[in-house]
């Protein structure tokens, strides 16, 4: 279970990043979120999670930097082509950027998730760990399962609109 709490506290500190990215841009869509009812972005979840698996079988800073570069450029590319090809979704599109793989991962963003995965894993997780630690155990199991029903059901919703708008809490202006 302890795997399921970072998940899902690494997937609320991605939507928190993504809120503030879009405002910070400007940007019209302000919500951000991947799931229905849960401000939750699981990209950054399984990015993190995949991060912090691959840690501890690194021994320098600059393996961990470049371990995590990969892991969370690689979870960005599997996510970004199940929402694009098994839900016909795009959450993000980076064709317009230099470098870009079919507009899934780009240069500029792995360069950010290197740096992103140094600070997760030297300074965000530490306190982070002891907090999920301090979560009780009973949780976990009524969590999965109302994660998993907003997963099934978000996915149900994108698939059958075609788009994330189907997300929104909020009224289009």
């Amino acid at each position: 279970m302890r795997w399921l709490r970072y998940f899902i506290i690494y997937s609320f500190a991605g939507f928190l990043l993504e809120v503030a990215f879009a405002r910070a841009i400007r940007h019209p869509k302000r919500d951000r979120k991947c799931l229905l009812l849960l401000p939750l972005c699981p990209v950054y979840g399984l990015g993190a999670c995949l991060i912090l698996w691959l840690a501890p079988l690194v021994k320098s800073p600059l393996w961990a930097a470049l371990a995590g570069g990969l892991a969370a450029t690689g979870a960005e590319l599997v996510m970004g082509a199940f929402y694009r090809f098994a839900l016909g979704v795009e959450f993000w599109d980076y064709s317009n950027m230099p470098g870009s793989l079919g507009g899934l991962v780009c240069p500029v963003f792995s360069l950010c998730w290197t740096a992103l995965s140094l600070a997760l894993v030297y300074l965000v997780h530490p306190p982070v760990a002891a907090l999920a630690a301090r979560i009780p155990a009973w949780l976990g199991p009524p969590a999965l399962i109302v994660l998993a029903a907003d997963i099934l059901v978000s996915c149900a919703a994108l698939r059958r609109t075609g788009t994330t708008d189907v997300l929104r809490w909020y009224a289009p202006e």
